[in-house]
């Protein structure tokens, strides 16, 4: 194995403005109503982007490895988790600093073989005071080894639950949410290399937008004061995807799933009071 521990401590610090525009984007590409003094929940992901060449983008489309993020020799990477708590909203117009630390890089064996889990504590301040903080948990796997079949989607709508909302992630959604983060892996956009290169049967559903999605869902029973999600299997372009939430109290469960039951996204809420 080899040796990262020189990037545990490292900092990058950025800032950036939650612009009226930019909110306003992020409520077109979700269907909601126009922010009027706050951003919504989820937007926060939209901050403090990495400005990356084009010309310097791997093949994959992601940035160059190293930097702030260590050099992990594997080549397939996935936001695995993330435990977030909100503790002020983002005001309209305001300008934010961010200040990301790397706390932690493990290498581990698991059953797809070789897995480097690294850490980073994010804090975003607005004048001066912490609003929003996130522990963040990203996962570097080996290439896969052999292609991945469309699941079944004919299930049947997931039982059990308060809520259940169902939508078909369509590419012009995974287009605008990539655009929002600035995200360029291709397996988001480009089919062809999805399925010739990293051997995805579609289009690949992103994390954070399947998170943002229960974040909504989460929020229209009140103010969250915790969120915490764990990315558990892939969910695809053009598939059934359901977002099903139990609510008991000032806590709740909100989980996606695909169309043949999968569970690709599971998230645990707090309320605020």
């Amino acid at each position: 194995m080899s040796n990262y521990q020189a990037w545990v401590g490292k900092i990058l610090e950025q800032y950036d403005v939650v612009s009226q525009a930019s909110v306003d984007r992020f409520c077109a590409t979700f269907g909601l109503e126009p922010a009027v003094e706050f951003a919504p929940y989820g937007y926060h992901w939209c901050l403090c982007l990495p400005n990356t060449a084009t010309s310097e983008l791997g093949p994959d489309g992601h940035p160059p490895k190293g930097g702030f993020m260590p050099p992990i020799d594997l080549p397939r990477r996935m936001w695995a988790a993330s435990r977030v708590m909100f503790l002020h909203p983002l005001p309209l117009g305001v300008t934010i600093y961010k200040r990301s630390t790397v706390t932690a890089v493990n290498e581990k064996t698991g059953k797809t073989g070789a897995l480097a889990f690294v850490e980073i504590d994010h804090e975003i301040f607005v004048n001066d005071e912490v609003a929003i903080k996130e522990q963040q948990t990203i996962v570097y796997r080996e290439a896969a080894n052999s292609a991945m079949a469309l699941p079944n989607s004919d299930a049947a709508e997931p039982t059990g639950w308060q809520i259940v909302e169902q939508l078909n992630p369509q590419p012009s959604l995974l287009f605008r949410y990539s655009s929002l983060t600035f995200n360029s892996h291709r397996i988001h956009y480009d089919l062809p290399y999805a399925q010739s290169e990293e051997l995805y049967p579609e289009l690949v559903v992103q994390g954070p937008l399947m998170a943002t999605l229960a974040l909504q869902l989460a929020s229209q029973r009140g103010s969250l004061q915790h969120f915490s999600f764990k990315a558990l299997a892939p969910a695809f372009c053009n598939q059934p995807l359901y977002i099903a939430a139990n609510i008991n109290g000032s806590r709740g469960e909100v989980t996606t799933i695909g169309g043949d039951g999968r569970t690709c996204l599971k998230a645990d809420i707090i309320f605020d009071g």
